[in-house]
């Protein structure tokens, strides 16, 4: 096994490594990253704008006087802001089941 390997080498010199393409990556801009994000987690976009649009009409309620209204409304938007919270927790996780 050494002979042949030495008369192997003895051939000439070895052929060119030729190195692999590096991957060509696109650069993604901010809505491209905002549509590929809300695709793999509707969830979280939605319990934004839930959690906005309460907000909002808290403190409208709040402004007109209807004191009742606003604190409902306020803790209504604790709720939606858990479950964009949920949400959030809960595509990290099935991100990191992917990944594995």
């Amino acid at each position: 096994s050494p002979l042949l390997r030495a008369a192997a080498m003895a051939t000439g010199p070895p052929p060119p490594l030729d190195p692999l393409p590096l991957p060509v990556f696109s650069e993604e801009g901010f809505g491209d990253k905002f549509l590929r994000k809300t695709r793999e987690n509707p969830l979280v976009p939605l319990g934004c704008l839930c959690t906005v649009g309460v907000l909002t009409y808290g403190l409208i309620s709040f402004k007109r006087g209807n004191i009742r209204r606003s604190q409902l409304m306020m803790r209504a938007r604790i709720v939606a802001q858990g479950f964009t919270f949920a949400a959030l927790l809960g595509g990290m996780a099935v991100t990191a089941m992917k990944s594995r």
